[in-house]
């Protein structure tokens, strides 16, 4: 028979029981809804190889590019209209052809990419500061505020956001001297496009914000005399981000095919730093000429950018639904 324990007898510590091990914060993310969700959907996982190529090429752009083409010294005009795949005049090989101006069309979707993923992600940037800060604004104090801001936002998004940024592009250039409009159109196109797009983030931060000023930590944090600015960024701010990044990722596709139109349209940024809109319009000036790859390499790293993110957009709203969970 085996013995059994006395009140006073102390239990052996290979039968002593042994708390599991809580699981680190990594392993945690790992079994999250988030990355079983991004996980299970080929289509998510492709977008973000994408996308991070993209962003790779332009971020190491000028490391990795075979030329730089916006150094004058580097071209050479008898390499211009070089067919893709081909070795042009002067014996240097082209896997994309080159431009008009014997530049290198892989070398310039390089450096374009930096200047359109540049004005893209700093013009969301703008949008989210100001549609975030007018959002908590108004859905936290209602009345005459919320009133004021939600119909400036009204106004606002009854007309289309291309002509909202023309209209605020050609306002700041008729502002700044002739001599500085060339360094200063990258952040007036930054400007432009961010004022055009905030609309979106006041509507969103200001209905969620409404939702979660009448729960109890809210009300605990006015009894206990908290500013009303503690409360908002400390513990309404965070509950209400879910919604703001999912408009945002959707807002970075749509700011880069913003900036591409004006660009493409001359009132983007200046020749010297063309972006991928500034390189379509060149393009599509040798389009019926013969010279088709102008046009299409960069058309094509657009709709893919634009594409890829869109479509990260889209998987990040259904994976933040708990309603899709």
């Amino acid at each position: 028979m085996s013995e059994l324990n006395t009140p006073g007898t102390a239990v052996p510590l290979e039968q002593s029981p042994i708390a599991p091990k809580p699981p680190g914060r990594i392993r945690q993310a790992l079994d999250s809804d988030i990355v079983y969700s991004y996980t299970r959907s080929p289509v998510t996982i492709i977008a973000s190889i994408i996308a991070l190529l993209l962003i790779l090429m332009a971020v190491f752009a000028p490391l990795i590019a075979p030329y730089n083409p916006f150094n004058p010294a580097s071209l050479n005009l008898m390499d211009g209209f070089t067919p893709p795949n081909s070795t042009s005049f002067s014996g240097n090989y082209f896997a994309l052809g080159t431009d008009h101006q014997g530049r290198d069309v892989l070398s310039t979707i390089m450096y374009g990419l930096r200047v359109s993923l540049f004005v893209g992600a700093l013009a969301t940037l703008f949008a989210m500061a100001i549609g975030i800060s007018l959002g908590l604004a108004a859905g936290y104090n209602g009345g005459t505020l919320d009133a004021v801001i939600m119909r400036i936002a009204d106004i606002q998004l009854s007309f289309p956001a291309i002509l909202i940024a023309l209209l605020i592009f050609g306002i700041a250039r008729g502002l700044i001297p002739p001599s500085q409009q060339e360094g200063a159109a990258v952040w007036v196109l930054i400007v432009a496009i961010g004022l055009s797009n905030w609309a979106q983030f006041a509507r969103t931060v200001r209905g969620a914000t409404m939702v979660e000023r009448q729960k109890d930590y809210v009300s605990a944090a006015r009894i206990m005399g908290v500013h009303p600015i503690v409360i908002l960024v400390r513990h309404v701010l965070p509950n209400v981000m879910g919604p703001v990044l999912v408009i945002a990722t959707i807002g970075l596709a749509l700011a880069i095919i913003e900036e591409a139109t004006l660009s493409f349209l001359g009132v983007g940024v200046p020749p010297t730093q063309p972006s991928l809109g500034t390189l379509i319009r060149i393009g599509q000036q040798f389009l019926f000429s013969g010279e088709w790859w102008i046009l299409l390499f960069p058309a094509i790293t657009l709709i893919l950018l634009a594409l890829s993110v869109n479509l990260l957009g889209d998987w990040l709203r259904d994976a933040l639904n708990p309603k899709l969970r």
